[in-house]
């Protein structure tokens, strides 16, 4: 497919970008200091490395030669860091590679150094489930999970709830402590009301091919946001779909981003959270087993490739979707580049590599953005607000109907 627009070239980590460039000096080292902290027992050949890692981080050392254990993914990481070598003509470092590369790929050599392969141990488990086992997420259960009769009513709460559960980022304090409490202002676009009359268009064939279709929600945090994963399932299920899939990371990675284990052990807690939240996990063990509701990792969701960069599976099921909703931040920057666009390019030019209808759930922790309704809306919160893009605060509801050429 020819693309439409020509897209800039992605964030980088040095200093042309304050963000990035403090994402890996400070953040990421702060993150894995926390990992050895939560996790006392590591021994010395798990500690070594980890300590290491977080060095080379912090002082932009060279991004070594890959030496992974074999686990299916060494060939994908030593193309990704080869790409690297011939976009910067260089031996790429921690403080000069492309962003979404250096990040995705540091969360790689942390799951190497801590041996989860080999242990099954999860280094931020200490984290998750301390949310887990406090009450703010059982308490945004009870006030989500409550089926209604109007079906698009229904779809935007959980819509909505979904969105501003993506605050609670067990990785980004600035983001999390806002919690799920918004202002008038806080969502910059919503095109929930789009999106109905994409699916009002469908209905007729719900028991046609177009039926058969299922729903992708492409997972971002565990905890409260994948709880809300859930009531968004279970709602697309009651009025849209005959089944969703819920796509998960392969490993644990961003801290809090969700894998299948992450999965089973919220609906396990769930069962003795009080008579919402049990019937809830009651109702989505049903759809498991009956295949309504799927739980898909793929180790694609891990990586430094770009959305338009799929592999041939996910491609071909995801071009195929009734609906494909990417939640979160790192999947947006997956989505549209991790680049600096114009914020008022439309999201619908952007993502057009996408046949299947695409919606964006996302609170802004990072820079990129597209789909602002005009040029003066970045301007004015650049003066309202100059921290607006990466604070957490503003939320995305994007829409993109199917391209012309799949209608």
């Amino acid at each position: 497919m020819t693309r439409a627009l020509e897209r800039p070239a992605p964030i980088r980590t040095d200093h042309s970008n304050a963000f990035a460039n403090n994402t890996m000096r400070v953040r990421l080292p702060a993150i894995i200091d926390d990992v050895e902290a939560l996790n006392p027992d590591y021994p010395p050949g798990i500690t070594r490395p980890l300590r290491q890692l977080r060095n080379d981080i912090a002082t932009g050392a060279r991004i070594s030669k890959i030496d992974l254990a074999p686990a299916g993914d060494a060939v994908d990481w030593a193309e990704a860091l080869q790409r690297q070598r011939e976009i910067l003509g260089a031996e790429p470092t921690w403080h000069s590679a492309e962003w979404f590369f250096a990040e995705t790929f540091a969360y790689r050599c942390l799951i190497e150094a801590v041996r989860w392969r080999e242990s099954g141990r999860d280094p931020f488990l200490p984290k998750k489930l301390e949310e887990l086992h406090g009450d703010a997420i059982w308490q945004l259960i009870e006030r989500a999970f409550d089926p209604l009769d109007a079906p698009e009513e229904e779809l935007n709460r959980a819509l909505a709830f979904d969105l501003w559960a993506n605050r609670i980022d067990l990785s980004y304090s600035a983001s999390m402590e806002r919690g799920t409490a918004i202002s008038e202002e806080d969502l910059l676009v919503d095109d929930r009301e789009a999106l109905a009359d994409r699916l009002r268009e469908t209905r007729t064939a719900m028991e046609g091919f177009q039926g058969r279709k299922p729903a992708y929600i492409v997972a971002d945090n565990a905890g409260s946001e994948l709880a809300m994963d859930l009531v968004l399932s279970e709602t697309l299920l009651r009025h849209v779909t005959p089944q969703v899939v819920i796509c998960l990371k392969a490993h644990p990675t961003f801290v809090s981003d969700a894998t299948p284990q992450d999965l089973w052990m919220i609906l396990k807690e769930m069962e003795a959270r009080g008579p919402k939240a049990a019937a809830l996990a009651k109702q989505l063990r049903t759809r498991w087993l009956s295949g309504q509701l799927r739980f898909l990792p793929h180790s694609y969701w891990n990586s430094s490739r770009f959305l338009w960069d799929l592999p041939a599976d996910l491609e071909r099921q995801l071009n195929e979707a009734r609906l494909v909703i990417v939640k979160g931040d790192a999947n947006y920057r997956r989505t549209v580049g991790d680049c600096m666009w114009s914020p008022h390019t439309p999201f619908s030019s952007v993502v057009d590599y996408l046949e299947s209808p695409v919606l964006c759930l996302r609170t802004l922790k990072s820079d990129p953005l597209v789909g602002l309704p005009c040029a003066e809306a970045a301007e004015q919160l650049d003066r309202a607000d100059p921290d607006w893009r990466v604070n957490g605060k503003r939320g995305l509801i994007q829409f993109k109907s199917q391209t012309s050429n799949s209608q």
